[in-house]
């Protein structure tokens, strides 16, 4: 089983930030915290599903064109394939654990819609 030799990665993104907490053959676990007003790119993933766990906040999410606000302590899951945004409206930074499960977990596997950055 391929093990990260670094059991934790940070990352800061114009969005805000997140670190890998745990990664494995089947899955990875990232804490992403997003700033006020901002959001991800609105994408989808070929080989791999989400699940998101809101810890502080309250997140707005986007599946396949419907948008739901989702508060902290529930969660989200976004199978393969479902394009999907979250995005923070509030002014206090959201929190959320994102298990991501499948068999690849590579950047390349972001299929990005629409983006805030200029990375479409």
């Amino acid at each position: 089983m391929a093990e990260m030799e670094n059991s934790s990665r940070f990352e800061a993104r114009p969005w805000g930030s997140f670190t890998i907490l745990e990664e494995h053959d089947t899955y990875k676990v990232k804490r992403i915290e997003v700033l006020p007003g901002k959001r991800l790119s609105y994408q989808r993933h070929k080989q791999r599903s989400e699940h998101w766990f809101i810890i502080a906040g309250t997140a707005k999410v986007t599946l396949n064109g419907e948008q739901s606000l989702v508060n902290a302590n529930n969660a989200v899951d976004i199978p393969a394939g479902t394009a999907h945004r979250v995005e923070n409206p509030n002014a206090a930074t959201l929190v959320f654990i994102e298990v991501q499960t499948g068999t690849y977990f590579g950047e390349d596997d972001i299929e990005r819609l629409e983006d805030d950055f200029g990375r479409v």
